[in-house]
């Protein structure tokens, strides 16, 4: 047998090893056995690099190399479903489903709603050739390198299976609850955040830019869609994917073909006690009309196909004893109180901390230290209390007051009018606020610094490398790596990553800098219309509140904002480092007043750009993006499948549609 055979038999071997113990939970072989092929394969590629394939069994392992992700357009739109959380709604769902096809019989495909991350991959002649999460349903990111280490996911198709030549299949990637709860107990050991649960676990461990961090912390995947030109249009979903079984898929078990409404009711039931035990974490149940043909009849909305709808379970509840409130504070200096429980099981993870939410929440409740607390989880996230059962309730209990003074720099405590929460005025020296500022500073959204996470802004602020954002620029190599000269690479990512934020726009910097109650449409309008950090400083009240969208409370945080000395102090330093603080030449140039004065309201798919890039077309041109259709409403910038609902309303108050070639010709 020569090299070549040698090593593409291995590989077979392997995949099908795989297969066997990721999707169909029936190993053949031991973990030594499999070990030993999987080194012997390795040493093969080693020795014959030119026979090197990405879909080896041998890339499982990821890579220690930082990636960045690519944005790339979806071939078909992901959309979202629609959300029901009762049984009326699931019959209104089934009746209109039986009125759009005027009687023809119809099957409803019910199967599980997995709670992870959705992903569109992409196979060429039994081939992953490329991994796209959802994004915004238009585009995606390329995932391709960290899906390639997620076992349950072939890189190759079974032979002779009967594939199409090119396909997409869509599903969830998931963090299994046994992978979630050993991440969190590693992150513990470490002092490192926990995180919340298994869905934000799998999204975060999916975005990380070392495919080797994926690989180790055990990702499955279910598939539930299948599309492509070569898929036959008259065919049905649920036989589709029990194809798509045989082409060596994970698919869930838990799907079935229900003919009667009364067959749908009595598959949620079921699951919604019987999906506790699941090795992976589920909110709902998803139901679809089996024909592929009775789904394109049925059509979409502008949101979502009118053939599929989600059921939401209830949120699972459970009882157990409150023994302490304790106070977080936050970014803004907003303070939530915490309740610390006996630890009880819900929803498949140990709760032991719940939010109170503020003081309005907590006098409701009317809560007392050793009170039987209800405990929720809304959506199956995140953690609430929602009631007290006082028949329990012993003599003699101290009731809870909400505190008076911040828990971690000792400022008097602040509520502004109309607000919920209390705040710490102490922005400038509360060390919560600090950091929190910082990770706000180097956010995405703002001057997307990724190579710098909450956990490194707290390992430098426990440094004293950084006491506010204008250090960020003053960092070395030196001063990063300290005495482990190990960390000179991810160093140098750091410290060119500062730079790059050089060039991040004048609007972004008004956003990034932290004015409370400044959000990132806010800081658009702000920079547009001061159009320079100097302009903004010297606003008055009278002069912010002119612009739109801005109200008495954030004119008078951004004046607040400028009255704190330290505040300008830190905004000149990053003036002096170059930060852009104003609009830019080019920026200035492009803007135009053709759609002043105008609202408008985007609806549907489009082809030559995506939601997002429209707004900004519209914000650039003096336009104003409005959410719901009114009398005020100027003209409704329409793609394809635009919703029905949106157009009769336009159609009763006589707004006009402009479809997406004419508004393009309306800038021209």
């Amino acid at each position: 047998m020569s090299p070549k055979e040698e090593i593409e038999q291995l590989r077979r071997e392997l995949d099908q090893h795989n297969y066997n113990y990721y999707v169909l939970n029936q190993p053949t072989i031991s973990d030594f056995e499999f070990d030993q092929k999987m080194h012997q394969l390795e040493d093969l590629e080693m020795f014959y690099p030119q026979y090197a394939d990405p879909n080896s069994p041998t890339q499982r392992v990821g890579s220690d190399l930082n990636q960045s992700f690519k944005a790339v357009a979806h071939k078909y739109p992901m959309l979202s479903l629609a959300n029901t959380y009762n049984e009326q709604d699931v019959r209104d769902f089934y009746n209109r489903v039986k009125e759009g096809l005027e009687g023809e019989d119809f099957e409803i495909c019910a199967e599980m709603k997995y709670d992870g991350l959705s992903i569109s991959l992409t196979y060429v002649d039994g081939a992953l050739v490329q991994a796209v999460t959802r994004g915004d349903g238009v585009k995606g990111d390329d995932v391709t390198n960290n899906v390639r280490t997620i076992r349950s996911i072939p890189l190759k198709l079974r032979e002779g299976s009967g594939y199409p030549h090119e396909f997409e299949i869509r599903g969830e990637i998931l963090m299994p609850w046994t992978s979630f709860e050993k991440l969190n107990e590693e992150r513990a050991k470490r002092e490192e955040p926990l995180f919340a649960n298994p869905r934000n676990a799998a999204s975060g461990t999916l975005k990380s830019q070392n495919s080797r961090v994926v690989a180790e912390r055990g990702l499955d995947a279910y598939l539930y869609y299948l599309l492509g030109d070569e898929i036959p249009s008259d065919g049905f979903h649920y036989e589709n994917l029990q194809q798509a079984a045989s082409w060596g898929f994970k698919i869930s078990q838990g799907m079935k073909k229900c003919k009667t409404i009364e067959d749908v009711l009595a598959f949620i039931d079921y699951w919604d006690t019987e999906r506790k035990n699941l090795p992976v974490a589920t909110d709902g149940i998803v139901l679809k009309v089996n024909s592929l043909r009775q789904q394109r009849h049925l059509g979409f909305t502008a949101k979502s196909p009118r053939w599929a709808i989600a059921y939401k379970f209830k949120a699972e509840r459970a009882c157990t004893r409150l023994n302490e409130v304790t106070y977080q504070v936050g970014r803004t200096g907003a303070v939530t109180p915490v309740a610390n429980m006996d630890p009880v099981q819900l929803a498949g993870t140990m709760v032991k901390r719940a939010s109170l939410h503020n003081a309005d929440v907590m006098e409701e409740l009317d809560l007392h230290i050793g009170d039987m607390v209800y405990v929720e989880k809304g959506g199956e996230i995140i953690p609430k209390v929602v009631g007290v059962d006082k028949t329990q309730r012993q003599p003699g209990l101290q009731k809870v007051q909400f505190i008076k003074t911040c828990p971690e720099c000792g400022a008097e405590l602040v509520r502004f009018e109309g607000e919920a929460a209390h705040y710490c005025p102490n922005d400038s020296a509360c060390p919560p606020q600090i950091k929190g500022r910082i990770e706000h500073f180097i956010s995405r959204k703002a001057m997307n610094i990724d190579s710098l996470g909450p956990e490194t802004v707290d390992d430098y602020y426990k440094r004293g490398l950084i006491h506010d954002v204008s250090d960020l620029y003053t960092l070395t190599i030196a001063d990063i790596c300290g005495v482990n000269k190990n960390r000179v690479k991810s160093a140098q990512k750091v410290v060119d990553g500062v730079k790059s934020t050089l060039q991040v726009p004048f609007e972004r910097v008004v956003f990034a800098i932290g004015i409370r109650f400044v959000g990132e449409t806010t800081a658009k309008l702000l920079a547009r219309r001061f159009k320079s950090m100097d302009a903004l400083r010297n606003a008055t009240m009278e002069q912010l509140m002119e612009v739109d969208g801005v109200g008495q409370v954030i004119a008078e945080s951004v004046v607040k904002y400028f009255q704190d000395l330290k505040n300008v102090e830190i905004v000149e330093k990053l003036a002096g480092f170059g930060v852009q603080m104003q609009l830019s030449e080019e920026h200035l140039s492009e803007q135009t007043d053709k759609l002043a004065g105008k609202n408008i309201v985007i609806s549907g798919v489009f082809q030559h750009h995506s939601r997002d890039e429209y707004k900004a077309i519209i914000e650039q041109n003096g336009g104003k993006n409005v959410s719901g259709i009114s009398k005020k409403t100027s003209f409704i910038l329409a793609g394809d499948n635009m919703g029905p609902s949106k157009l009769e309303k336009a159609q009763s108050l006589g707004v006009s549609i402009v479809s997406e070639e004419e508004f393009l010709a309306m800038l021209k």
